[in-house]
């Protein structure tokens, strides 16, 4: 492995630590089972990572990515057997033909870890990544399912953000986890870090109000935090004002009207990762997603909610934007307060 410049030998441990826990408590892994790890050394977070995992998988064959052809790397799957194990972690993302990587693993039952996108999170911000890692079974497992059960028994939703309302008058849909715990679930694994408890709107014309936005994905796919929050005027389900905006949250929603006409409210998310806050942030946003608090998206693309006016080939966006929060209400009971969840 490279020499490490900005991440110190304590972070690589503790990142051996945090994967360790993963492979153990989450994905309940052993080493009777086989591993592939697929890596490159391309930035030093995806350096760390490796390292990390060759302490805790030492009988795991490693592949370079940069060292091998695509068919190689394909070729080091076919072996492997249900259970089995491939980690990938990828500075940007691995391309390999039109072999889609973790659903064609899936498929055959493997278990997975992605880390993508590490190049972008250098210095500060790959310590905050390798934090976010952490794994704590009983938080994660026990906040999920307590969050789960208030969500769906709630007939509606207040999202304070300090002076602004957004209110959801509706059920939502079936809450999704993605907490570390995979009983009944036909896929084991996914990208980390996790965190994540999310749905939607049953009735989507029943989100109404105003939310401030401080944090939203821009047209790189990386966070944006615009130097004052960016406030929504949002009427049946739809923005329908913008105040406070920036030429880069012009450019977003101009795309997604471009393409579907209205700005669409969809996914309420509840992040749960407590190493990623509104003043820690990573510039990824596939990671900083997990973040403690709230997160919405615009855009009509939610491929595991299907609705019947939206149609899949025609819903083209799914842009996270991450919510000023000062308190969320769930069926009359304060869930979120002071920056934590209260459940």
């Amino acid at each position: 492995m490279n020499t490490l410049n900005t991440i110190p030998a304590e972070a690589v441990h503790q990142a051996h630590q945090h994967v360790r826990d993963i492979l153990a408590l989450a994905l309940e892994y052993s080493d009777e089972h086989a591993a592939v790890v697929v890596y490159d050394e391309r930035c030093e977070l995806a350096q760390a990572l490796t390292e990390a995992y060759r302490r805790a998988l030492s009988k795991a064959r490693f592949i370079s990515f940069d060292e091998v052809t695509p068919q190689a790397v394909l070729a080091a799957f076919e072996p492997l057997a249900a259970s089995d194990l491939v980690v990938l972690i990828q500075s940007s993302n691995f391309r390999l033909e039109a072999f889609r990587i973790r659903v064609e693993l899936f498929k055959r039952g493997l278990k997975v870890i992605e880390h993508p996108h590490l190049a972008g999170m250098p210095g500060a911000e790959a310590l905050t990544y390798i934090d976010a890692l952490a794994y704590d079974p009983a938080y994660y497992r026990g906040l999920g399912r307590a969050l789960k059960e208030r969500i769906e028994k709630a007939q509606g939703a207040v999202l304070d953000g300090g002076g602004e309302k957004l209110l959801f008058s509706s059920p939502f849909e079936p809450v999704r986890l993605n907490v570390g715990d995979y009983t009944g679930m036909k896929n084991v694994g996914g990208q980390f870090p996790i965190g994540e408890v999310f749905t939607e709107s049953k009735d989507l014309e029943a989100v109404n109000g105003r939310v401030r936005v401080f944090v939203f994905g821009d047209t790189a796919f990386l966070v944006n935090k615009p130097v004052k929050p960016i406030t929504l005027g949002v009427s049946r389900g739809r923005v329908t004002e913008v105040f406070d905006s920036t030429a880069e949250f012009e450019r977003v929603l101009a795309n997604i009207r471009a393409d579907e006409d209205e700005i669409w409210i969809r996914e309420l998310g509840f992040g749960l990762n407590r190493a990623l806050t509104p003043e820690r942030l990573v510039s990824d946003i596939g990671t900083y997603e997990r973040m403690c608090g709230i997160h919405l998206s615009l855009g009509a693309k939610h491929g595991l909610y299907k609705k019947p006016d939206f149609r899949p080939k025609a819903s083209k966006h799914h842009v996270d934007v991450f919510a000023v929060t000062e308190s969320v209400t769930l069926g009359g009971e304060v869930v979120f307060q002071n920056g934590a969840w209260q459940v």
